[in-house]
């Protein structure tokens, strides 16, 4: 892209002004955009490859790139510098590529990447909308054959009121946050996260956004019509009328047939069986045609189901559209986890399994959004090649697991204990043993079942499903629980989770224009029904959390100290921490407030633990007996006695027993724990201590047995004795 000179549009978005500049930054980039929305600026790039590639399938990368200094900030890693994208970048990236992929020109191959560059970054205007606007724009003005725009915008619910591109104010009481994309025509993407959240409010909160996608959609058009970039001719490649005319004798039958395989590997091998036959029957007419008969074949099969759905009311696997496959539930089958679910819905099967731990557990996030922020609950979410029946190399989680992971935090954070009340780390890892349709959604409920067996006191249980879309021309059916196959050849794929109360999440993607309100409202009813009756299936392996925990999970217990004596327990160098933490056995952490957390497995430890740090940090009492440990005597002066941590006090030898001591020595010796009672704390804030008050009060008897006294203590050695003798001669 070259443009002469810098070009600058303005507008209204959501009461706040919105600047796109053209022509300032990247101007080697096949398209570049600066988007400033409030203290927020985001560049955005677009570059295309020259030639195709000899793939099967879109080769479009974004990459959403944050840097530190976007906040005034030097990374804290070694390097001191960026490294792998963080996990809500990674987000970001597939909110970005989401609603673009389906809107390229079917069987484009060239390279496409966009790039997002946060540069400057102010929580009160949302980056992410930002960077879906610019990549839009920079695709746009780019050569990229590509004639449709995408808007994005934000929305809040904050007391009760629906809210466009919210402060980060507001969004800290809001109880719905929701991301939507569009064109002009329609809703093409849709992300939210809520507090069990009414339907129709959800379906409010997508419309309005939408009505203000309309206005800043217009102006991109607008924007790119006046740059007058010209865009890359491209034609799909025609498949020869002959050869779909063959394919068409020669499967259609055999693939009609096959819709009605209900077993997903079966049906798999039936598809490559009429593969193999027709790619046989017609090796000698058509040779180098192999690509596009299997093309043929998608789209027979493609039409077949459709027109089953439609006409016939019947699905590949013989349900109705509003029927929800056969759901079993097992619970605490794994005897050393702290909580096992495993939830299976025909043919998708999800494993998960929680851990507990301390809050010193917590995942310390460093990103742009959330600076320090400690992190207490975690999903992660595997999904292996043997789920699917196949073989591939096993890597770290890619940006699909990393989504669906974080659908799941979503959908079951507003459920959780708060912290103050249930003070654990959860992790939540949901393993995909077999997948059909939706695993994401299994993973949701897979984990609610853990977390009930694991005892954590959940408010609701969480269930969700995944609803499909079947349009052609005024013919809609709306799918519940939609198989692999529904999703990849149908319209929508629309994941809803939530309790019997509201929606908690949302993620949706639609591959269609033309879904109206109604169509939407219904599709979020038939979820609804869906999910009250997945629900009733999983109580039926647990009702409630449990009332006991495993007894492998640590127990953790809470006291709150003065944060200014939170350097008694620390100590010098984290002495005096490590020594409790090695003598009890326990882990402790202790948060700037004062609050004190102990763990330990199984509990035993904890209440030592506590007390010492109740000593280290209380406070002496006046007329409070101790038992204190004698530091130091003064001759003809008396003993101090310890009887707090660091906290020393005064016997006077007049104190030490009823009757008259004219030697310390006599009676005391250094490391005796003795009986005192603090009598007196002075103007200069020196504590007095009596013996002789405790023995009054207690009797002699008594207060013997309490204390642990040195063996012989108390009397002098000959050699002491001889010394002494000597000094009282040489006195004379």
């Amino acid at each position: 892209m070259q443009l002469e000179g810098t070009r600058e549009y303005k507008m209204d978005f959501a009461g706040r002004q919105l600047t796109m500049e053209f022509g300032h930054m990247a101007r080697l980039a096949g398209g570049s955009v600066v988007v400033r929305y409030g203290d927020t600026v985001i560049l955005a790039t677009a570059c295309v490859s020259d030639a195709p590639r000899d793939l099967n399938f879109l080769p479009f990368r974004v990459d959403y790139e944050e840097r530190q200094y976007a906040i005034g900030k030097i990374p804290g890693s070694f390097f001191r510098r960026e490294g792998r994208p963080s996990e809500r970048a990674i987000l970001t990236c597939r909110l970005i590529d989401r609603p673009f992929r389906p809107l390229f020109p079917s069987g484009y191959r060239n390279d496409i990447q966009v790039i997002i560059t946060v540069l400057s970054y102010d929580p009160d205007h949302s980056s992410e909308v930002c960077a879906i606007l610019g990549a839009s724009l920079a695709l746009g003005i780019s050569s990229i054959p590509i004639h449709e725009v995408v808007t994005a915008v934000s929305v809040g619910l904050v007391d009760g009121e629906i809210v466009l591109n919210p402060s980060a104010e507001q969004m800290d009481t809001s109880t719905l946050e929701l991301m939507v994309a569009g064109t002009e025509e329609a809703v093409v993407m849709v992300e939210a996260g809520g507090d069990e959240v009414p339907e129709e409010i959800v379906l409010d909160a997508i419309l309005q956004g939408h009505e203000e996608i309309k206005k800043v959609a217009r102006k991109q058009k607008e924007i790119i019509a006046e740059l007058g970039v010209p865009k890359e001719e491209f034609e799909e490649e025609l498949v020869p009328e002959e050869l779909d005319r063959a394919v068409r004798e020669l499967a259609t039958e055999d693939v009609r047939q096959m819709m009605s395989v209900v077993d997903k590997q079966e049906r798999g091998d039936t598809r490559s069986g009429i593969r193999e036959k027709v790619q046989e029957a017609l090796e000698e007419r058509f040779p180098d045609e192999q690509d596009q008969i299997k093309s043929i074949l998608k789209d027979i099969e493609k039409e077949e189901m459709r027109k089953t759905i439609l006409t016939e009311g019947r699905r590949a696997d013989g349900r109705q559209p509003d029927e929800i496959r056969k759901v079993t539930s097992e619970v605490g089958f794994l005897p050393r986890a702290h909580g096992s679910g495993l939830f299976t819905r025909g043919e998708t099967q999800v494993l998960t399994v929680t851990a507990l731990g301390p809050v010193g557990d917590r995942q310390r996030m460093d990103t742009l959004q959330n600076q320090e922020e400690l992190k207490r609950f975690m999903h992660h979410y595997n999904f292996p090649p043997y789920s699917t029946g196949e073989s591939w190399p096993l890597r770290g989680p890619g940006r699909r697991e990393i989504g669906h992971g974080a659908l799941a935090e979503k959908a079951l954070r507003p459920v959780l204990p708060p912290e103050d009340k249930f003070p654990y780390t959860l992790r939540l890892v949901s393993e995909v043993l077999a997948s059909n349709g939706s695993s994401s959604m299994a993973a949701i409920c897979g984990s609610t079942l853990s977390l009930m067996d694991a005892g954590v006191p959940i408010s609701s249980p969480v269930a969700g499903v995944a609803m499909g879309l079947i349009i052609e021309g005024d013919d809609v059916a709306i799918l519940s629980d939609i198989l692999g196959l529904e999703d990849q050849l149908g319209d929508m794929d629309f994941k809803v989770a939530g309790t019997e109360h509201g929606i908690n999440a949302i993620q949706m993607d639609i591959k269609t224009h033309g879904v109206t309100r109604e169509v939407l409202r219904k599709a979020l009813d038939q979820a609804r029904g869906g999910r009250l009756f997945i629900l009733d299936r999983m109580k039926e392996a647990i009702a409630e959390p449990r009332a006991e925990m495993s007894k492998y999970a640590p127990r953790i217990f809470t006291m709150k100290v003065d944060p200014s004596k939170i350097r008694h327990i620390i100590g010098p160098g984290g002495k005096t921490i490590n020594a409790i933490i090695d003598d009890y056995g326990v882990s402790i952490d202790v948060e700037d407030d004062g609050t004190v957390y102990i763990a330990s497995e199984g509990g035993e430890g904890a209440a030592g633990a506590q007390e010492r740090i109740h000593q280290l940090t209380a406070d002496a009492e006046v007329g409070k007996i101790y038992k204190g440990t004698v530091k130091r005597i003064v001759d003809k002066l008396g003993a101090f006695v310890e009887i707090l941590p660091n906290k020393d006090g005064l016997v006077h030898i007049s104190n030490l027993t009823p009757s008259f001591v004219d030697d310390v020595e006599s009676v005391l010796s250094v490391g005796d724990e003795i009986m005192v009672k603090l009598v007196e704390v002075d103007d200069l804030g020196r504590l007095n201590l009596s013996r002789k008050v405790v023995i009054s009060e207690l009797g002699q008897e008594k207060v013997d047995s309490m204390e642990k006294r040195t063996p012989g203590g108390g009397k002098k050695s000959d050699q002491k004795k001889s010394q002494d003798n000597r000094r009282g001669r040489r006195r004379r």
